[in-house]
């Protein structure tokens, strides 16, 4: 609907615009003739209209007392600066303190006399029969981007015709009373004040077909008719002559009228691809917006029920089977964490990976309790030690890829897994595994953190301890909980948790937390 009834295939062009008017009519008063040269004053894209003048008196320019107002009174000389104004002053001051009145006194001024009198438009309007008169308005137009000229007047324009709405609306002659009652006014009361109204001339014209470009006619009141103190349009204007004698005098003349001013506005389409292809992929771009929108309503809306979604979902995702997965591996002498890609062709413990994070702070942690580089380790007795070797020696003889001889025998390689990369102690028999894994005071309040009222009296406590143990591993070794779906837990930590917080009938699935 946009694309065609708004026309966004089209390239757009502003107007340029010149006006010029033209006014009949005469009208008769007591004592006059009034034909277009005494009440026109034609303007630039405006035409002013006298509705009503009068003669406020004949001046002559000499010096005299000014009318008092407050800036004006003086008492000498002294308070009247010469060759200077005052905004409410009709004159310029000639440096005298003069009487005003028997006593007041003010600044005389150069100026003419008397001083203009304060009165009120007579009514009725002088030119009441002023609604009658025509105007022809002349508006010539050009679009630049397309070099295109055209004018109001059409071809076949009948001198005699008057512009209706209805049954002439392009006639470029108006009657000046049909204006005011198109703005909603009524020309015998407007005219004792005056005013200004807007004609208004749109030009909407669509050059892919060259005969629709035509004006369109608007009018409206633009000043506000509420003002009180300064209401409607008015003017003044001087017409000077010479007595016999050489005075030099002049008639003021106060003015009211209506000003008409023709606004024109329009702009001018023309077919152009480059414009329809945008268009067409910004609305693309529109539709992915609308997918968006309809899948985040499914997705969290309330009103949509839970088969909807259920639906929705299947459709949405794709279930990859037996999917490319990536595993992250920690060892106690080792200061980094390892990704390794499935499928796997060894052992997951001589599998080669990506080093992607460091944490020399874990590792100097753990490292002290599992190398034996403490000074502890170094005075131990050789009797004590020597379990140790052979249990250790026991255990490479069955699995290559233990290292600290505290793993179970596994034939997948994805559990095939030692918490060492080297030779050395296992890292459950360190304290630190003690407190922070397998503490079952520590695993309980971690329970309680989450579940305040979780009974730990149950008969699946043991599951839930020890899933918890699985966590808190993982939290030590690798630094966050999310990487509990892709964190392997090695093959001694993962059943020394098991033993402890075994599990009914002995059934064991998974090799991560579970």
């Amino acid at each position: 609907y946009t694309l065609l009834f708004d026309k966004r295939y089209q390239e757009k062009d502003s107007v340029i615009s010149s006006i010029h008017t033209k006014v009949k009519g005469v009208a008769q008063t007591d004592k006059w003739i009034w034909d277009t040269a005494e009440y026109t004053i034609p303007m630039q894209a405006s035409l002013k209209l006298m509705s009503m003048q009068y003669l406020t008196s004949t001046y002559t320019f000499r010096c005299f007392s000014d009318n008092p107002f407050a800036n004006d009174f003086c008492s000498s000389d002294s308070s009247c600066i010469k060759d200077s104004v005052d905004q409410q002053s009709n004159g310029i001051r000639t440096g005298r303190c003069v009487n005003y009145n028997a006593t007041v006194k003010t600044c005389e001024i150069m100026a003419w006399c008397p001083v203009e009198s304060q009165k009120a438009a007579p009514v009725p309007a002088v030119l009441k029969s002023a609604e009658n008169f025509t105007v022809l308005i002349k508006n010539n137009i050009h679009f630049p981007k397309f070099n295109y000229t055209t004018q109001n007047i059409p071809q076949n324009f009948n001198a005699s015709c008057t512009f209706n709405k209805i049954t002439s609306p392009l006639c470029p002659v108006f009657r000046l009373g049909d204006i005011l009652q198109a703005a909603n006014q009524n020309f015998s009361e407007m005219a004792v004040e005056g005013g200004i109204i807007g004609i208004e001339i749109n030009w909407d014209c669509n050059l892919d077909w060259m005969d629709h470009c035509s004006p369109h006619y608007g009018f409206r009141r633009l000043d506000d008719k509420s003002t009180s103190k300064y209401p409607g349009f008015n003017f003044r204007f001087a017409k000077h002559y010479k007595q016999q004698n050489g005075v030099e005098q002049r008639t003021l003349i106060k003015a009211y009228g209506i000003r008409f001013d023709v606004l024109v506005f329009g702009t001018a389409g023309k077919f152009d691809l480059i414009e329809l292809v945008m268009y067409i992929g910004s609305m693309i771009s529109y539709f992915g917006l609308a997918v968006f929108v309809i899948d985040l309503y499914i997705s969290y809306c309330s009103c949509c029920k839970s088969p909807v979604r259920i639906y929705h979902y299947k459709k949405k995702y794709e279930t990859v089977q037996n999917p490319r997965r990536v595993m992250y591996v920690s060892y106690v002498d080792k200061p980094h964490f390892t990704l390794i890609k499935e499928p796997l062709g060894t052992s997951l413990q001589h599998a080669k990976g990506k080093v992607i994070e460091s944490h020399p702070e874990k590792f100097s942690d753990s490292v002290g309790c599992c190398t034996g580089n403490s000074d502890k380790d170094s005075v131990m007795k050789g009797r004590e030690m020597q379990p140790l070797r052979m249990e250790m020696a026991f255990t490479r003889a069955r699995l290559e890829w233990c290292h600290c001889g505290k793993c179970q025998k596994t034939e997948k390689l994805h559990e095939q897994l030692c918490c060492r990369r080297e030779e050395g102690k296992c890292i459950t028999t360190s304290p630190l595994f003690e407190r922070l894994v397998l503490s079952r005071d520590n695993l309980k309040d971690a329970l309680l953190y989450k579940e305040p009222f979780l009974d730990l009296n149950s008969r699946n406590v043991n599951d839930k301890l020890r899933r918890c143990a699985f966590k808190q591993y993982i939290h030590w070794r690798f630094g966050s909980f999310d990487l509990e779906d892709r964190a392997v837990i090695p093959s001694c930590c993962r059943w020394k948790i098991r033993n402890t917080y075994p599990k009914d009938g002995g059934n064991y699935t998974g090799f991560k937390a579970i």
